[in-house]
């Protein structure tokens, strides 16, 4: 027979509690958050040494004997005993089947998880995907929307989850101005959870509820379509990133003359505001000739950056990259040498602050130093340095440019550079031919006009022209009806079942003759009737009397 009833916990000593005794026992008195007075009774730590006080928890449990004859201890959520009492009543009630083998010990599992709290299942599921090694940022998109699915679809309980609310939810954002993309993240979230608590080993649902549960066509509804910059946009973006700071600080904010520059500032802040700036312009010039992404930029140290050999290039650990394969990233001698002037000017500046605290001087950077201090708003900050260069944030199609617009502009360059296919998507690190031509490619920037010129020419006689030719008949480039007349119809005189147009234009090139006249067999009107009338000697031959096709055979031979 099982039993319920409230733990026993304890805690640590409230801040400003009180300890005196009371009926020759030593409690602790304090006042809560409401200002009400609470007293609960002393207790010693395992060590012996910290006093904890000793509460009950204001929640039931249950213990019982489950159908494999092992006692257990189940949280009951409920705060009235009755309540508590019946919650154990199913518990052994499904223990009973269990031992009549109505049920298995697996179905029994999956029903003593249907009651506890999603949060709970939740918190275990990133547990399990920290333990498989996936990125920090992963595992907090993933948190962040299981709990927003859990908490406005009201998910309390792993058995409340239902996929006809999740569907409904799902919808109810789409025609708030979800995009495609996100919905479907939100979708492969709550399948990847729920395969998880599906599994054997798991025992948490008898199968995944949101199985077959489709996708939208996330090309169908490009939420954030990318453009490439052009050189020149580039460039101004540069030149502004590296003054904006200083511009920005000299700037006055408020009074009359807010908007003016005129601040005046110490030598040592331009010289820090001065650095800041050449760091964002490198960091923008690195994400462009590097394909790099911002958060692989920003996991790069000096340790995995040689700049010293014949080709410069950094090593991607496979932690950081998007594909989890680590690579190899040329790096192109000018960005070489920008990045190797960077280093020796961090070196520098921590040299110099070594001095002023006179402490030990470095004599290099350590291996694990970040080569650049990616601010995680990188974003805003592009922002206000395109609207001071005058760059457009959307273009009048709608797309726009944001960080990762600099790797789309990495790999447009290489297309429009004349860069392999093959070579540009090597560069990208992409697994798909496609994506590097169909996604990463603006075809905008492209120079598809200046392409046509390698093909070839293909002069064509006007109306003019064309109607001197039929009156003179002196054009011996004219081109003749392709197919000739059928040998033997009724009604033609000497046909023959040649390509009329090639035997001309060979006479023709030989001098021999010029087209006059070429009347249309009407019977058939792909044949065309070549009479022996029609040929004339270019030289001032007379009319031939053989049979057609024979003057044709001496002619050419």
């Amino acid at each position: 027979m099982g039993t319920v009833f409230k733990k026993q916990v304890t805690r640590p000593l409230p801040p400003g509690a009180e300890i005196i005794t009371r009926k020759g026992e030593r409690v602790a008195k304090w006042k809560d958050r409401r200002g009400k007075s609470r007293t609960a009774p002393l207790t010693v730590g395992k060590d012996g040494s910290e006093q904890r006080i000793m509460t009950e928890s204001p929640y039931y449990v249950a213990k019982y004997r489950d159908g494999g004859g092992v006692v257990r201890v189940e949280p009951t959520g409920c705060r009235d005993e009755t309540a508590a009492r019946q919650v154990l009543a199913d518990l052994e009630r499904r223990a009973e089947l269990v031992r009549s083998n109505v049920l298995t010990a697996a179905e029994a599992a999956i029903g003593d998880h249907q009651g506890t709290p999603l949060l709970d299942h939740i918190r275990q599921y990133v547990e399990h995907l920290e333990a498989a090694g996936c990125s920090t940022e992963h595992v907090a998109n993933v948190t962040r929307q299981l709990r927003r699915v859990a908490d406005e679809c009201r998910f309390s309980r792993l058995g409340d989850v239902d996929r006809n609310t999740f569907e409904r939810w799902l919808n109810e954002q789409t025609k708030a101005g979800m995009g495609a993309r996100t919905r479907n993240s939100y979708l492969v979230a709550a399948i990847a959870f729920a395969n998880w608590c599906s599994e054997p080993t798991n025992g948490r649902l008898p199968n995944n509820p949101f199985t077959r549960m489709a996708k939208l066509n996330e090309k169908a509804d490009p939420r954030r379509r990318r453009r490439a910059m052009t050189e020149g946009e580039l460039t101004r973006l540069l030149d502004v990133a590296r003054r904006r700071p200083v511009l920005d600080a000299s700037t006055v904010r408020r009074g009359e003359r807010k908007g003016e520059r005129y601040a005046n500032l110490r030598a040592e802040t331009v010289e820090r505001l001065e650095r800041l700036g050449w760091e964002r312009a490198l960091t923008y010039k690195a994400l462009v000739l590097s394909g790099l992404r911002k958060g692989e930029l920003a996991s790069l140290t000096v340790a995995q950056l040689n700049l010293d050999g014949p080709e410069c290039y950094a090593e991607l650990d496979a932690a950081d990259e998007k594909n989890r394969e680590g690579s190899h990233i040329p790096i192109r001698d000018d960005l070489a040498a920008d990045l190797r002037d960077w280093l020796a000017a961090k070196l520098a500046t921590l040299q110099g602050e070594a001095r002023r605290l006179g402490g030990p001087i470095p004599a290099r950077l350590l291996p694990d130093a970040k080569v650049f201090d990616v601010p995680e708003k990188l974003s805003k900050i592009l922002n206000r340095d395109l609207r001071l260069a005058g760059i457009a944030k959307r273009d009048e199609r709608g797309r726009v440019l944001d960080v990762h617009a600099l790797r789309h502009t990495f790999g447009t360059m290489m297309s429009k550079g004349g860069i392999a296919p093959r070579t540009a998507q090597a560069a990208m690190r992409h697994s798909k031919l496609e994506l590097t031509m169909g996604v990463y490619t603006d075809p905008k920037l492209l120079d598809v006009h200046g392409a046509l010129a390698v093909l070839p020419q293909l002069p064509l006689a006007g109306p003019a022209g064309l109607a001197s030719v039929l009156m003179t008949g002196t054009d011996p480039r004219t081109v003749a009806p392709t197919v000739a007349p059928t040998l033997c119809n009724q009604g033609q005189t000497g046909s023959f079942p040649v390509n009329l147009g090639e035997v001309l234009e060979a006479l023709a090139g030989r001098g021999a003759v010029a087209v006059t006249s070429m009347p249309v067999n009407t019977k058939d009107p792909l044949t065309t009737a070549v009479s022996e009338s029609s040929l004339v000697g270019a030289t001032g031959l007379e009319p031939v009397t053989p049979s057609v096709s024979s003057w044709c055979s001496s002619q050419l031979s």
